[in-house]
């Protein structure tokens, strides 16, 4: 018994006929009817009823029918499995990642990770949370990055970092030689700020919403690289993470009382196939980042 047989069997069982079965395998009639002779042959079995140009299975053909199916099955998993292991040899990740965190924190990792695996492909998108997850949905990008609590239900992944969000000012602002700095004190500042969309202004809006004081925004934009400037030449403060403003000697990044912290994850279509390329990255992601997330509970 080879696979072919098998093959042929279970396609001319599903057509009803012989003819049939060589039309959708694009083979000549006789070499099918062949091949399933050969079968019966080697079982010693006749598996199809032939009457009246008709072609049904036998009672033992059915039996055979079942084990045939599961054989199939079981050769198209280990052949999809052995391609998941040519996978880090060939393959490519396509992730979204919101732009802040790739000029900030990715460039290391992704350098990393195309020296450990120079044979991947890797492909950035750089957007907000809530088109990540669309794109992820859609088949457009194998998974992103996202803020852990804006997580949508369809989709499932790991949390692999914590990140403290400061206000940042000019270092000659009034502000600048506070400890700590309370969301009222935050808005009574003109702002440069985010664009609908991204999750950090809706986690900052979120809690001035527990006050009575109203944001006064005099610039938002999607071009996070644009914010930075504006704030250093004094047209407003604005709130980042912790580590945009790290490096800045221009900058100084205050704490918020109470703390504000932006947990993120990196997440993929709930119950959707990740490649071992994909795979790949997520442990290397989780691996880079371990330091990071000590007691913090992943979401998966």
């Amino acid at each position: 018994m080879d696979l072919r047989q098998v093959r042929y069997f279970v396609e001319t069982a599903r057509l009803g006929g012989f003819t049939r079965a060589a039309e959708s395998l694009r083979i000549a009639q006789p070499a099918i009817s062949m091949a399933v002779k050969r079968l019966e042959d080697e079982l010693e079995l006749t598996l199809f009823s032939r009457k009246d140009k008709r072609v049904t299975l036998t009672a033992e053909g059915e039996i055979f029918m079942a084990h045939a199916l599961r054989l199939l099955a079981d050769v198209k998993g280990a052949e999809r499995e052995m391609a998941e292991l040519k996978g880090l040899e060939k393959g490519k990740v396509r992730i979204g990642i919101p732009p802040m965190l790739s000029t900030y924190f990715f460039p290391g990792v992704i350098r990393d990770f195309c020296l450990r695996y120079p044979r991947l492909g890797l492909s950035v998108y750089g957007d907000g949370a809530g088109r990540i997850q669309q794109m992820i949905g859609a088949g457009e990008l194998d998974m992103g990055v996202i803020a852990e609590r804006s997580i949508q239900e369809n989709m499932e992944g790991h949390h692999f970092l914590r990140e403290e969000v400061v206000a940042c000012v000019p270092r000659n602002h009034p502000f600048a030689t506070k400890e700590t700095l309370s969301f009222a004190d935050f808005v009574s500042q003109p702002l440069v700020f985010y664009a609908e969309g991204y999750y950090l202004r809706e986690l900052i809006m979120e809690s001035l919403n527990t006050g009575d004081a109203e944001p006064d925004i005099v610039f938002e934009t999607n071009l996070l690289t644009l914010m930075k400037p504006l704030v250093r030449e004094g047209l407003g403060i604005s709130a980042f993470l912790r580590m945009v403003v790290a490096d800045d000697a221009d900058l100084v990044a205050v704490p918020f009382d109470p703390p504000m912290h932006l947990d993120l994850v990196i997440a993929w279509k709930r119950g959707g196939f990740l490649s071992r390329a994909n795979r790949a990255f997520v442990d290397f992601l989780l691996e880079r980042t371990a330091g990071y997330c000590m007691g913090v509970p992943g979401i998966a």
